[in-house]
């Protein structure tokens, strides 16, 4: 195992949402537009396709011209990561290749959900995408959706594989990740904004962020203080967020749907539905919190 935290797509990933016209269409320029702002304002990288870009209501096409829009807008130096998940192993092999053919430079692979395979059948899935392409994957372990937890012990044997490179942790089991983080060249990325720090804090690799799209500067300035050996500042930059994370991440209503709402971008697709006035005032008033104190 290396000394150095492995950051193969770079340190501050946004899950980026996926804009959608009034009409409920793909919104391709809504989304250039967003890309472009997240990476200017301090992201690292982006994953599109994933669970905050309401993946399970878009089609095969539209993930395709998602990524590749995405790519026109933000260039070529930006690392992209694609959601390719699914329950079906032959489509989320036939998802990886569309996404590597549009311009991702990497793969979110989330175990198969609603079947719940034992781990043999989880590591066969993720070992049958990751032959089927030429660019790395990342092992999306989130237990609380899929149904099926991808343990520790799997992911160890999965590090094996050249194109496993990543994972974005879900787990809410920071021995888990830790005993991983310790045994292979895995780089851990936190996809639970209230985790981000303390997962960091133990040899992650940085964060996948859903408050990111509304926030993400603020998210980027608690790993940077952290990188500065001002533990106590970022401890400090984190607490900070909290009010905005738990409004965003652990209330009632999915990130898709709170990100959405404070960026205005479009709708949400049935069955997620938008959140209310009230719920919309709240997001508000705890993003204008940050934005006043120059943390967003």
């Amino acid at each position: 195992m290396t000394t150095s935290r492995p950051r193969p797509f770079g340190r501050v990933l946004c899950a980026m949402i996926t804009p959608f016209t009034a009409d409920g269409a793909l919104d391709l320029d809504a989304a250039a537009r967003l890309a472009h702002g997240l990476v200017a304002d301090g992201c690292d990288g982006l994953v599109l396709n994933g669970t905050t870009g309401e993946s399970p209501t878009t089609s095969d096409a539209e993930k395709s011209a998602l990524v590749r829009a995405v790519r026109a807008a933000v260039g070529d130096g930006v690392p992209l990561v694609a959601g390719v998940g699914s329950a079906d192993t032959r489509h989320t092999v036939e998802l990886a290749r569309a996404a590597g053919s549009a311009g991702a430079d990497g793969l979110l692979v989330v175990a198969p959900y609603y079947s719940r395979p034992p781990q043999a059948a989880v590591e066969a899935h993720l070992k049958a995408v990751a032959d089927a392409v030429g660019i790395p994957l990342v092992v999306y372990d989130i237990p609380g959706r899929t149904g099926v937890r991808i343990a520790p012990e799997t992911l160890l044997r999965l590090a094996e594989h050249p194109r496993v490179v990543a994972v974005k942790d879900c787990s809410y089991d920071l021995l888990g990740a830790a005993k991983v983080i310790a045994g292979s060249d895995l780089a851990y990325y936190s996809g639970c904004d209230e985790l981000h720090l303390p997962l960091y804090a133990i040899g992650g690799a940085g964060c996948i962020s859903t408050v990111a799209n509304a926030a993400p500067r603020a998210v980027r300035a608690v790993l940077d203080a952290f990188d500065r050996g001002d533990t106590a500042g970022a401890a400090h930059l984190h607490q900070a967020l909290l009010p905005l994370t738990e409004l965003m991440m652990c209330a009632e209503l999915p990130g898709a749907v709170t990100a959405k709402a404070l960026l205005d971008a479009g709708p949400v697709r049935a069955p997620l539905q938008g959140a209310d006035p009230a719920a919309t005032a709240a997001l508000r008033a705890a993003h204008d919190v940050l934005t006043a104190a120059g943390r967003q």
